[in-house]
């Protein structure tokens, strides 16, 4: 098992890094990928270190996740490289999680078309091929989407167990089903 995060400037922090730490949790290998640079500025200035570039990446990788956040979600769809490994990704029935506004690239892409998906309010007008649900976070065949910033654990323990891990000690460990069971109350 194997995910990488695509990193673009603009990227939103908390949607790119929590994936990266629930998989690090979880001893899961997840790669931070600056498709231009080693060094990514986030949109709120934070930079952060890449593992690699995009152009040196030779890995097999079993998921591919869009963080959200602008201009960095609009930069990933602009570049040709991401839309072309989501393709393939996705004609090799592999996983592609997109947060908060990263599902347009899914659109761009064409990978999202009959399948439902939910995205941060007002992106789903830029996405007209598939079935928006307005839920937290939606899993369809290979393709797993996520609301927006309130959404990060959530959406990231769901990408560990679509890709084999086990979420559930984690989700005890970092008192995520507390905080779950205090919302009911």
């Amino acid at each position: 098992m194997k995910a990488a995060v695509l990193f673009k400037e603009g990227f939103e922090t908390i949607e790119a890094l929590t994936v990266v730490d629930v998989f690090s949790r979880a001893n899961v290998p997840c790669l931070m990928i600056g498709m231009d640079d080693k060094e990514v500025k986030s949109s709120h200035g934070i930079t952060v270190k890449m593992d690699m570039v995009f152009d040196q990446c030779d890995e097999d990788l079993d998921m591919v996740v869009l963080p959200g956040g602008l201009p960095g979600a609009t930069n990933l769809q602009a570049d040709d490289r991401v839309i072309s490994l989501l393709k393939k990704m996705n004609d090799q029935g592999k996983w592609i999680g997109a947060i908060c506004a990263g599902p347009i690239s899914l659109e761009t892409a064409q990978v999202i078309k009959g399948k439902k998906y939910t995205c941060y309010p007002g992106f789903e007008e830029q996405i007209t091929s598939g079935t928006y649900t307005n839920s937290l976070v939606e899993v369809d065949g290979n393709i797993v989407t996520a609301r927006g910033p309130a959404a990060t654990l959530q959406f990231a323990y769901t990408l560990l167990d679509c890709i084999g891990g086990n979420s559930e000690p984690l989700q005890e460990g970092m008192q995520y089903l507390f905080l779950k069971e205090e919302f009911k109350k």
